[in-house]
């Protein structure tokens, strides 16, 4: 079983990019990676051509398609062919540092493998050669290409050779299958891991189509990492507005706990959302307005969430970008009424849900398929009251059970525990990081926080409770590194930036740790 569901046979961009980044955080790096995808493609064309009889040249970009292309040359050399380079623009345009690694690799190797920089199309030279190997883009397409690899496209199909394309075609988008304009015409195409959803609607393109490994273990595509955190974190232009990084409304607290929805906003501020609100009772909500100045309040009437409250939330619900409920709530008989009707509100705008603590507790009671993105966070004992059946101590078997779970009610379930387990019925993954400090009560109202930002920024729900529980967990691993076993929920807040801007920074505690 992969991270993506058993049935799954092709990979996305955003996929591989992701699981890429992940495999160096496991342990094995992307120069690995290219070297092993270069040998690969070398590989296939020294099975099919005679090096003493056929002339080779290489087509490669400035990234990291190129310094794949840039190993196929090395090995093919060692192969006995005889190999040429036309790199698209100039070596000092390889800003990918594997590709920069194996191009200086090359510098050694000039003399016997002449090296052309291509930055204008007068100045590609005059090629002969029986294989053109295309190494310019791989899944790194964006638009319509442009010179000078637009250039060296049309160069590619002009020439009477036989064409390997490295992963895909050059001008082919690796998801949609889209051909921008002009785009390289391949007999073969090497795929690495697993085949691209756009080449099956390109073979014209693509031709012969071979998967090779890589050294990728599938077990990696369960494994949460920082390339899921890279995946689902927005760039932030200059020209951004409030409200473009959304708007999160918080329902929760109670007499007794006012802290939980004030942890669960402070958080998503931390994670970068434009916006939160706190619905609370009017008392609780006067409480929190006293912690900060950076937390807006909606004063609700009476000493608890009731039905009489759903107007007020009405309101705001239909300027939030997503909704998160359940922290600090209770369970008074007119709160679980109140948690129904509002439920049936969010369902009606469609606004991303998530459910956690008492908002789950209660929505276990009439539990079903909602019509909104729907993600539940519980502990084991929490999953116990949603679903009635205690789960089975084998992570497999525990996995299996809440994925099944998931399913039956359409929802992203993020599991907590020593290993959290996220699925969304289909795809799962497991994240390791955490530690047993963050038992102390409220680092789960921070994850809904954190989760509940990348909802509010229109993420995918399985992608943001996969990168919220990393993130969470991160952060947890960081105090403890700092402070022990001795932390509070608060000491977290501070690490959520750190985690996000630099997720691979989490290496070094882990290494620590192990």
């Amino acid at each position: 079983m992969n991270g993506y569901g058993d049935d799954k046979e092709m990979i996305t961009s955003r996929e591989m990019r992701a699981l890429e980044l992940n495999s160096e955080y496991y342990g094995v790096s992307r120069l690995q990676l290219m070297e092993n995808a270069g040998r690969s493609v070398a590989a296939e064309l020294a099975s099919r051509f005679k090096p003493k009889e056929a002339r080779v040249v290489v087509f490669c970009g400035s990234g990291g398609n190129g310094g794949d292309g840039f190993v196929v040359a090395r090995h093919l050399t060692c192969f006995g062919f005889k190999v040429e380079v036309i790199l698209a623009g100039r070596s000092a345009d390889i800003v990918d540092k594997e590709a920069r690694r194996n191009w200086l690799a090359l510098q050694a190797l000039k003399d016997i493998i002449p090296l052309h920089e291509v930055y204008d199309s007068t100045l590609i030279p005059s090629l002969e050669a029986d294989v053109v190997v295309d190494a310019l883009l791989g899944i790194g397409l964006k638009g319509t290409l442009r010179p000078p690899i637009l250039q060296l496209v049309r160069k590619i199909n002009e020439m009477k050779a036989f064409c390997v394309a490295v992963d895909v075609p050059t001008g082919i988008n690796s998801d949609s299958g889209e051909v921008f304009g002009d785009a390289v015409k391949a007999d073969l195409t090497v795929v690495f891991h697993e085949t691209k959803p756009g080449l099956t609607k390109a073979k014209e393109y693509a031709g012969e189509i071979i998967v090779r490994d890589i050294g990728l273990p599938k077990e990696f595509e369960r494994f949460a990492g920082p390339g899921d955190v890279s995946s689902v974190v927005k760039p932030r232009p200059p020209e951004a507005h409030k409200g473009d990084f959304g708007r999160l409304l918080v329902i929760g607290g109670s007499e007794v706990f006012s802290g939980a929805p004030a942890l669960v906003a402070f958080a998503a501020l931390r994670a970068g959302v434009d916006l939160t609100y706190i619905a609370a009772p009017e008392k609780t909500a006067r409480a929190i307005s006293s912690m900060s100045p950076d937390l807006i309040t909606v004063k609700l009437e009476g000493e608890h969430l009731n039905p009489r409250n759903a107007p007020t939330i009405k309101r705001y619900l239909e300027t939030s970008t997503a909704v998160v409920m359940g922290p600090g709530l209770g369970l008074h008989k007119e709160t679980k009424d109140a948690v129904k009707e509002i439920i049936k509100l969010v369902g009606e705008e469609k606004t991303p849900l998530l459910l956690d603590a008492d908002g789950l507790k209660a929505f276990a009671e009439f539990k079903g398929k909602l019509k909104c993105p729907l993600v539940l966070t519980p502990h084991a004992g929490e999953y116990q009251i949603l679903t009635g059946k205690k789960l089975p101590k084998d992570l497999e078997k525990r996995t299996a059970e809440m994925q099944k779970t998931a399913r039956e009610l359409g929802a992203v379930i993020l599991l907590k525990g020593r290993v959290d387990v996220i699925s969304d019925g289909k795809r799962v993954k497991l994240n390791f990081t955490g530690n047993p400090g963050m038992t102390v009560g409220g680092t789960g109202d921070v994850l809904s926080g954190i989760v509940g930002t990348f909802l509010a920024q229109g993420a995918d729900p399985f992608e943001a409770a996969v990168a919220g529980a990393f993130i969470n967990g991160a952060a947890g691993d960081f105090v403890h590194d700092e402070k022990g076993y001795h932390m509070v929920p608060t000491d977290l807040l501070e690490w959520i930036p750190r985690v996000m801007d630099d997720p691979m920074s989490h290496l070094k505690v882990r290494k620590s740790a192990s």
